[in-house]
């Protein structure tokens, strides 16, 4: 078997080689139109059937044996087969009931936006923007209500025990979290060629390139959800952007949000065609541990984030090797919590578009549905692009969604590739479900336990 980077550089040599042909791999399904696809919504999560991560009747033994094991002090979810630290987040009143905050009080707060990095597509009218993220209010909190608000995350310890630096990190995630979301707020933006974004080895961050125009006004149609939420794909003007079919370029905007300074994002306008990374985060990007719940708190909540392996360079090397190639980060963690997310992946991979769970994905049913939207939304914007997916065997959602868009989307899949957690971690001890590969070509995925450079 070859070494991990080289076999995915070895997948998508052909691909690279034959980059300038409009319909570069051959593929006997005709390619479907570029879609703007909608704003994620509970409507159709609720009514699918969720296989948990092989979590299934005949495990169950197995699964109650390894909680005993680890304690009396774990989460439910865990029993569940989800391994999701970050479930059921207060928002709104309930916020401002733990807090103490009157209406008044609350009015007199400035507004503040958290602006998710998103990913633009061309069709026959142009290229159309996908903006995304929340529109919230950040109440005074005392060090002291943090700490108690912190210590409900945690297990076995307490925010006065930690060293500083993680105190501080845990009062500083825990004030993300208690935020009062915004409903029917409209919100305008600014774009401007970015002249960098992320950590590649590459100059600007790899992955983009500047654009020699761009730069223009965009209102958001709509206004904000009940739970501040906006997300939907807005046209844009071409403003000097180079057309989506005439350049295999990924251009790269900045995205200001009027009114907030820390409102600020990149966007990437992507070719039809072209090659994507669709990444997962956690435990195969960075240690995170989420088969551990005291060990994955602590590395989620309070300790510095740290990459995994030599994962940084591996990224580098697709940046530097494949050209144009289109990174998006796709994480299933809450929104409120993904800033240290973004923070990380920038200071450490290259640039590249971002997801993650929006607020009304809040239950671990839910949770379970929202990779495979959005999974399904970016597969749709760009039916003729290839993917390659990247994450590990500890989430269920992933074991059974990323087989099933080889399935539903032929021929887009280039190749699965999968840290295997429980080989390489004798912390991990939950099975996993390798069921929805039994399908799929032997070649077009592949279980690895260490990365080589």
């Amino acid at each position: 078997m070859l070494p991990f980077p080289q076999a995915i550089l070895f997948a998508l040599i052909p691909l690279a080689s034959s980059y300038a042909v409009p319909d570069f791999a051959p593929v006997p399904v005709a390619p479907r139109h570029p879609l703007i696809t909608p704003s994620p919504t509970l409507q159709g999560a609720a009514s699918r059937t969720v296989r948990r991560r092989g979590v299934i009747d005949d495990l169950k033994g197995d699964v109650n044996s390894v909680l005993s094991g680890l304690g009396s002090n774990i989460p439910s979810y865990v029993a569940s087969g989800v391994p999701n630290f970050f479930q059921d987040f207060p928002t709104g009143d309930k916020v401002q009931s733990s807090l103490g905050i009157d209406d008044d009080q609350l009015k007199a707060l400035p507004t503040s936006v958290l602006n998710i990095p998103g990913y633009g597509n061309w069709t026959d009218q142009g290229w159309n923007l996908r903006f995304h993220g929340n529109v919230y209010k950040q109440p005074n909190t005392t060090e002291s209500k943090l700490n108690d608000l912190a210590n409900v995350f945690l297990i076995d310890t307490s925010v006065d025990k930690l060293p500083p630096d993680q105190a501080d990190q845990a009062r500083n995630l825990t004030a993300e979290i208690f935020v009062v979301q915004q409903s029917n707020q409209n919100v305008t933006f600014e774009l401007k060629p970015a002249p960098t974004a992320g950590a590649s080895g590459e100059p600007g961050g790899g992955g983009a390139v500047t654009p020699n125009g761009g730069s223009q006004q965009v209102k958001f149609p709509d206004p904000t959800t009940a739970e501040g939420d906006f997300d939907g794909f807005v046209p844009i003007q071409g403003n000097g952007l180079a057309d989506g079919n005439k350049t295999s370029n990924i251009q790269r905007l900045n995205v200001y949000t009027q009114g907030s300074n820390i409102g600020n994002a990149t966007a990437y306008l992507v070719p039809s065609t072209g090659m994507t990374i669709i990444s997962d985060i956690d435990d195969i990007l960075r240690i995170t541990k989420i088969y551990q719940p005291k060990e994955g708190l602590l590395n989620s909540f309070a300790r510095p984030f740290v990459q995994w392996k030599d994962m940084p360079d591996i990224y580098s090397n697709w940046s530097r090797s494949i050209p144009d190639l289109h990174f998006h980060y796709l994480t299933t963690t809450p929104e409120q919590v993904t800033r240290n997310y973004m923070d990380f992946i920038y200071k450490t991979y290259p640039g590249g578009s971002f997801d993650t769970r929006p607020l009304n994905f809040s239950d671990v049913q839910a949770t379970l549905s929202i990779r495979k939207y959005l999974l399904t939304k970016i597969f749709e914007t760009y039916p003729k692009r290839k993917f390659v997916l990247v994450a590990d065997t500890s989430n269920s959602d992933v074991m059974k969604d990323y087989p099933q868009m080889a399935t539903d989307f032929p021929g887009q899949v280039q190749c699965i590739f999968l840290r295997n957690t429980s080989a390489t971690d004798d912390g991990d001890k939950f099975p996993y479900d390798t069921s929805g590969f039994k399908d799929l070509d032997k070649n077009s995925y592949m279980f690895f336990k260490v990365p080589v450079s």
